[in-house]
C-alpha cells in the first residue's frame, strides 16, 4: 500500500477483518511518522516503512499528483500490477511511467468506504486481464461494493459516486436548516435527518424497488410529500442534480487531461 492515509487505512482495515490477507502480509509505504505510529497501533503486526517491497503487487493511495514520484519508485521495486485509487491519473498516464507490460487497474472510490460503505469503479489498462480485475475487485469488497467500467466511463463515475457524497451531506445541512428555521431545536434536527437519510438509504438498498416507486409509496395525493414534492418540480430538483453531476463529471475530464 503506497501512502498511509485514510483510504488506505480503510482499505487495510477491510482486508483484515474479511480475511483477505493477515497484518503481517501487508506492507504500508508512509513517510509521515505520525502516521506510521497510527498505523502500527491500529493493525500490530503490519510492515510500514519508507519504501516499497521488491515484486510484490501494489496499491497506490496518494494524492495525484504524487503519483509520478511513485512510478519510478515502484518500477525499480520491481512491481507488476497496480491498482490506483488515485482521482483522475488515467491508466495509460500509469503506463508510461511504469515498465512495459505492467497490469494496471485505475479505481473510484468514494469515502464512505471509511465505514465499509464504499460504492467504486474499476477499469483495467492496456495489460491488464480479467484476473487483474478480479484481484482489484477483491480488494475493493472488503470496503463496498464495485463495478466493471470502461475507462471512458470513469469521469461519469466521478460525477455520481465519486462526488455524490458531498451531494448527500449538502442535502442534510439544507434539510437540518430548514428544520431549524420551522422551530426545531439544532439537535432534533440533525438528528432526524441524519436518521431520515440512513433509513431513505437503507430502504433504497435493501428493498430492491425502483427509486421513483419508493418516492411514489410515500407521496399521499394532495398530502405533505406531495405539497413538498412541487416545489422540487417548480426549481426544476431533476435538471438541477442532472447539471451538478454533470459539472463534476466535466471536471474530473479536464484533471485528468
Amino acid at each position: 500500500m503506497v501512502g498511509g492515509g485514510k483510504m488506505a487505512e480503510a482499505l487495510l482495515g477491510g482486508l483484515i477483518e474479511h480475511g483477505w490477507a493477515n497484518a503481517d502480509e501487508l506492507h504500508v509505504v508512509e513517510p509521515a511518522a505520525e502516521r506510521q505510529v497510527v498505523l502500527d497501533a491500529t493493525y500490530p503486526g503490519i510492515s510500514v516503512g519508507n519504501a516499497p517491497m521488491s515484486g510484490i503487487d501494489a496499491v497506490i493511495a496518494v494524492k495525484p499528483h504524487i503519483v509520478e514520484v511513485v512510478l519510478p519508485v515502484l518500477s525499480e521495486a520491481g512491481v507488476g500490477r497496480v491498482l490506483s485509487i488515485a482521482a483522475g491519473v488515467r491508466t495509460d498516464t500509469m503506463e508510461m511511467g511504469l515498465p512495459d507490460g505492467t497490469r494496471v487497474v485505475r479505481c473510484m472510490p468514494n469515502t464512505p468506504a471509511l465505514v465499509g460503505r464504499g460504492a467504486a469503479a474499476i477499469a483495467g489498462g492496456s495489460a491488464a486481464t480479467a484476473a487483474d480485475l478480479d484481484w482489484a475487485a477483491e480488494i475493493l469488497t472488503a470496503v463496498g461494493t464495485v463495478v466493471v467500467v470502461d475507462e471512458t466511463d470513469i469521469d461519469a463515475v466521478t460525477g455520481v459516486s465519486g462526488s455524490g457524497p458531498a451531494y448527500v451531506f449538502h442535502l442534510a445541512e439544507a434539510m437540518i436548516a430548514a428544520g431549524i428555521a420551522e422551530g426545531l431545536t439544532p439537535q432534533t434536527a440533525d438528528a432526524l435527518t441524519r436518521q431520515t437519510l440512513l433509513g431513505a438509504a437503507t430502504l433504497l438498498s435493501q428493498s430492491g424497488e425502483d427509486p421513483a416507486q419508493l418516492r411514489i409509496n410515500v407521496t399521499s395525493p394532495n398530502g405533505t410529500t406531495q405539497a413538498g414534492l412541487e416545489v422540487f418540480a417548480e426549481a426544476d430538483f431533476m435538471g438541477l442534480v442532472g447539471r451538478v453531476v454533470k459539472a463534476a463529471t466535466d471536471r474530473s475530464r479536464e484533471l485528468g487531461g
